[in-house]
């Protein structure tokens, strides 16, 4: 039986399904071989060394120190689409809002509640002030076109909207969920170009942090509504303020307000409403906790962060599953040792990611503790373990 540790609450739908397969879970298990998480900042958390993976209920990952999981041989999973359909329910009520002061009418409407029957006149003289464009006929660009991304592409289609989706790394699964009424832009220049609203769906990397700066909304239409329901730092919050103010931005939505954006005009904040849905927090433990049992209990790999995908069907009496170096010869010195022994290979899978790399095993003949010692010797391997077929 494998343990589970739980870092924070956990939807019991995703503990039921540990439950299922044969796994302990608790807030306060020693030695795991597995943490189940959500939001609990683990950077300074100290791994036992029995701890062979993570697995984040949600899709961020920001939480959780992947670097140095990866050098310790510790999978990290997470749980994309899961939370799809609620970030997408919200992206629409986000387009309405950019669009249109709802809340700025409601605040007003409930500031003179205390005026009796002359408030049905003042809302009639009152309500252009929060006025704005239909959505309808206008251009979305949609940056991201993942599991979130599609839908919301889609979706805005249906309200009559011309839609231009920019992604460099859009995969064939999410291709398939696309509309062919999408524009597919070559560069993001051309969404910034071309759209009177931008919603971000991408992920907060070095690479993507503060990357609508200056430039990127110098190149913006004149009152261009902006919604961000992935990461606050993607956008750089001193050159927001000057477009806002300048009116070169008409209305910012976030999901991540701080101290500096969320009293400002023209500014929609929202509490990370997301993936604050029930059905949501279900959805993400339940497909965490699959994951993490899959991985666990038979090698297989779906959903890393920081190991390639792998799935091999089980076969064998024993099952080999090796984390070591993206490097030459490794896989034939590993063979040779289990060649060594006249132990048959019924069949093998190696999938690489970067500088990383992972083998899954099978053999026909039950091996034991000091062929995983011999190849934990190899200067190149991270981490090895033997699963047996019962």
């Amino acid at each position: 039986m494998f343990k589970i540790k739980t870092l924070n609450k956990i939807a019991e739908s995703g503990l039921e399904r540990l439950e299922e397969e044969d796994c302990a879970a608790g807030s306060d298990m020693p030695d795991p071989d597995g943490i189940l998480v959500r939001s609990f900042n683990m950077h300074d958390y100290v791994f036992n060394p029995e701890l062979l993976a993570v697995a984040r209920a949600g899709a961020g990952i920001n939480n959780i120190p992947v670097d140095r999981c990866t050098k310790e041989g510790i999978a990290v999973f997470n749980t994309p689409g899961a939370n799809a359909e609620a970030v997408k329910e919200l992206a629409v009520c986000a387009l309405l809002m950019a669009s249109r002061d709802v809340v700025g009418g409601v605040e007003w409407v409930r500031s003179i509640a205390g005026n009796g029957d002359e408030v049905a006149a003042m809302v009639e003289l009152g309500k252009s002030s929060f006025a704005g464009p239909e959505i309808s006929g206008k251009t979305l660009g949609v940056v991201g076109l993942g599991a979130i991304g599609a839908r919301i592409a889609n979706i805005a289609l249906e309200f009559g909207m011309k839609v231009y989706g920019f992604d460099p790394y859009l995969s064939v699964d999410a291709a398939w969920q696309l509309s062919r009424e999408v524009t597919r832009a070559h560069d993001i220049d051309t969404v910034y170009k071309n759209c009177d609203y931008i919603t971000l769906h991408i992920p907060y990397l070095p690479a993507t942090h503060g990357m609508i700066n200056e430039d990127a909304l110098s190149k913006m239409r004149e009152g261009v509504r902006l919604i961000n329901l992935a990461r606050g730092e993607l956008v750089c919050d001193e050159d927001l303020i000057a477009a806002l103010d300048t009116a070169k931005v008409a209305r910012y939505v976030t999901d991540f307000p701080n101290g500096q954006i969320a009293g400002l005009p023209n500014v929609v904040p929202l509490p990370h409403l997301g993936a604050s849905t029930p059905e949501s927090e279900e959805k993400c433990a339940e497909m965490a906790a699959a994951e993490l049992c899959d991985y666990l209990k038979n090698g297989n790999v779906k959903n890393s962060v920081n190991l390639p995908p792998v799935f091999l069907d089980r076969i064998g009496i024993s099952r080999l599953c090796v984390i070591h170096l993206n490097v030459p010869r490794v896989i034939t010195r590993i063979l040779d040792l289990i060649g060594g022994l006249d132990i048959n290979v019924e069949h093998m899978i190696n999938k690489q990611r970067g500088e990383y790399a992972y083998t899954i095993i099978d053999t026909g003949t039950r091996i034991n503790g000091d062929i995983s010692e011999n190849i934990r010797k190899m200067k190149e391997v991270i981490r090895v373990r033997i699963l047996q077929n019962e």
